[in-house]
């Protein structure tokens, strides 16, 4: 598979577990994941288990329908950018948002080394209070 491949297979699978399994697949304990400053969930966190911890169990939690609906990918080297949309409705507050979104990978030997979240957080955060 190339680098696009394996980031699709985390955006693209049949279900949200599909994806969550292809994730796991290709992240190892090295692995560093960094929310973008200012999101709700922002930090950089180390392999599968404090990524599952600090982000995906609090989406899973905290939010209805959360998604991101990707737009296109732009690949070169070992790098592949996601972009497009995140959207959701916040369980607490029942406020939906949209935000605008971008994910950088970057992987080596098939695996991806580090994740890197751009977004608009304001309109997340706002959805929150």
């Amino acid at each position: 598979m190339t680098n696009l491949d394996i980031i699709k297979s985390t955006y693209e699978g049949k279900t949200s577990e599909d994806n969550g399994k292809n994730l796991k697949r290709y992240i190892s304990n090295e692995t560093r994941w960094t929310e973008a400053a200012g999101f709700p969930y922002a930090g950089t966190y180390q392999g599968f288990d404090e990524i599952e911890k600090n982000v995906f169990a609090r989406l899973s939690t905290e939010w209805i329908d959360y998604n991101f609906a990707v737009e296109d990918y732009v690949a070169a080297g070992n790098k592949v950018f996601a972009y497009g949309t995140y959207s959701g409705t916040n369980k607490a507050t029942g406020r939906y948002f949209k935000a605008r979104v971008a994910h950088l990978w970057t992987l080596k030997d098939g695996k991806v080394i580090s994740f890197e979240q751009f977004v608009d957080s304001k309109t997340v955060c706002d959805a929150m209070v």
